[in-house]
């Protein structure tokens, strides 16, 4: 198939060719001919696909052939994505595709001046490319015409719906036409998805892109490793295994912001070229980290999921997790930045003696084995910097053009020396000069991966029936999980705040915290989950159990995130007012 069999308007295969596309991928191919008809589509595609083409060509089709659509200075179409990097390459993207019949696009998201985006608007425009927070804002300025629009896609929407955008995503579809067309695409498919589906599209086309299967016998194009390391050691660690990997370019990702900088700062202490990408930084700052990465000034980007979501890196080979995610499919959207187009990539998860588990629900989910192996040995690396080392000089060899000024040099020391003794002393000059003092480098300590332990006998298994937020998929209620039979309805609360959590054991991994707000102000779970995701870079699958009392609430976070959790809602706003927030007192 090629992209004149999908219906498109001959300007816009023109354009493709131009631009040297020749054939669509299996989700374009798909989604393409249903949404240039007009249909609602549910689309379920991994992340780099190409669902951006998928639903930017067919709405670049309709305006095309709709002059009068041209010609308003209100927008036609709708993008929604989660995050401002996925806004900026949407926009690219349809500018690019659109750039010979002067299509109008303009992204709007947090972190840029908003008067810039007001004179685009202003200026007339076909497609407005979105994050839901800054869209809202707009529509309550009256500064973003939705009567107008035709088609709204909501890309990315299970991202969306994990940083806490359910009711924006709502309030945004019941403010445009009812008879719309709406395109929703997700790399999962979760329940959530599900009901946002039914309630805003309408008779949908469900299309759905498998992975492809490696065949028996072919070699994977992602080789994942985890390397069992203890937690006073990750740093040092993670240094050892990029020294003997020496990756042409790699994304760390890290859990919380505090992480990203305290490991970027420990990286550049080490020699390597790292930058720092997470939501604490303004957008002139991701742009500058961003045009440093992409042009080979910096190696190593280490950043948070949520600020590297949607970015695409050509030259990246490596992609490394310092924590084992918490949820498999943030590991599956990690490793899926490499290995694309038939190139080989590299994973590398740093896992902790007794994190078996998260270990074994990421192999189920992937269906893939992850080989566990020891960190490199200093004498690992020192026979890896040789290997660089010899393979540098061979290349100098190589190209013999530029030795000549260097041989007297050569022949007067070969009336003292050895010819052997001197090219020995050559080489160690250039070993040290490019790898550095290997006697400085000192073992970390070989550690096996644990397993899980076993429930005491004594000890009653926790109650995880509580309220949880919206991120809580695969976190059900632990006694229905170990065969107690029938789920069993949880006892009411109290009125006056008694919380269920109080005596129920907190989940290894997790810290319980005190929000001093409950359902007198009119909180909700999805509030408090809103929050934390809007303020940290977690998102709501990471979130565990939740509950809301009259006075006051409880919310259990991962404990590598508490203070950070801690350090952002101090600083911000719940329903509109300012609460305490610490941790529980036991």
């Amino acid at each position: 198939m090629n992209f004149a069999d999908l219906g498109l308007h001959d300007d816009l295969l023109s354009a493709l060719a131009a631009l040297g596309y020749e054939e669509p991928t299996p989700i374009q191919a798909e989604s393409t001919p249903p949404i240039v008809d007009g249909r609602d589509v549910l689309g379920q595609a991994a992340t780099g696909t190409g669902k951006t083409a998928a639903f930017a060509l067919p709405i670049l089709d309709r305006l095309r052939r709709d002059d009068a659509a041209r010609k308003r200075r209100e927008p036609t179409a709708l993008v929604l994505v989660p995050t401002r990097e996925l806004a900026m390459q949407v926009s690219e993207a349809v500018h690019r595709y659109g750039k010979a019949f002067d299509t109008r696009v303009v992204p709007i998201y947090g972190g840029q001046p908003i008067f810039r985006q007001l004179e685009a608007l202003e200026r007339g425009v076909d497609v407005v490319v979105a994050t839901p927070g800054r869209a809202i804002d707009h529509i309550n300025r009256g500064t973003l015409p939705l009567n107008h629009i035709e088609i709204v896609v909501l890309d990315e929407a299970d991202e969306m719906l994990d940083m806490g955008f359910a009711e924006d995503l709502e309030a945004i579809l019941d403010a445009t036409p009812t008879d719309r067309q709406t395109v929703l695409f997700s790399a999962t498919m979760p329940p959530r998805i599900g009901g946002l589906a039914r309630r805003h599209l309408s008779d949908p086309v469900n299309i759905r892109i498998e992975k492809p299967k490696v065949e028996p016998g072919e070699a994977p194009k992602v080789r994942q490793t985890a390397y069992v390391v203890p937690r006073s050691h990750k740093p040092a660690a993670l240094g050892r295994i990029l020294d003997v990997e020496a990756p042409e370019a790699a994304i760390v990702f890290c859990r919380t912001r505090v992480e990203v900088d305290e490991l970027t700062e420990t990286l550049n202490g080490r020699g390597y070229r790292a930058e720092a990408l997470h939501g604490g930084l303004s957008q002139e700052q991701r742009d500058r980290v961003m045009s440093r990465v992409r042009s080979t000034t910096a190696d190593l980007l280490i950043a948070t999921d949520v600020a590297a979501r949607g970015l695409d890196i050509d030259h990246l080979t490596h992609v490394v997790n310092y924590d084992v995610p918490a949820a498999p499919e943030a590991y599956v959207h990690r490793i899926g930045r490499v290995g694309r187009a038939g190139r080989e990539g590299v994973a590398i998860t740093l896992i902790e003696p007794r994190q078996h588990r998260l270990l074994t629900n990421i192999e189920r989910t992937t269906k893939s084995k992850v080989l566990v192996e020891p960190v490199p040995s200093v004498d690992d690396l020192r026979a890896r910097r040789i290997e660089m080392t010899t393979a540098n000089l061979r290349e100098a060899l190589v190209d013999r053009d530029d030795l000549d000024r260097f041989r007297t040099v050569v022949d007067e020391l070969g009336t003292e020396f050895h010819l052997a003794d001197i090219a020995a002393a050559a080489v160690r000059l250039a070993h040290l000069a490019a790898a550095g003092d290997d006697d400085e480098q000192v073992e970390i300590p070989r550690v096996e991966l644990g397993k899980p332990r076993k429930e005491r006998p004594d000890r009653k298994p926790a109650d995880r029936t509580s309220t949880r937020g919206p991120g809580d998929k695969g976190r059900a209620d632990r006694s229905h999980d170990r065969g107690r039979g029938e789920h069993q309805r949880p006892e009411h609360r109290s009125e006056r705040g008694r919380s269920r959590l109080h005596d129920k054991i907190v989940e290894e991994g997790f810290t319980r915290l005190f929000v001093g707000t409950g359902r007198r102000n009119g909180l909700r779970a999805g509030d408090l989950v809103g929050a934390i995701c809007g303020e940290t870079d977690l998102v709501g699958k990471q979130i565990g159990a939740i509950d809301i009392t009259e006075n006051f609430s409880l919310v259990e976070v991962p404990s590598a995130a508490a203070d950070n959790v801690i350090r952002a809602l101090r600083g911000t706003t719940i329903k509109g007012r300012k609460t305490s927030i610490r941790r529980e007192r036991f």
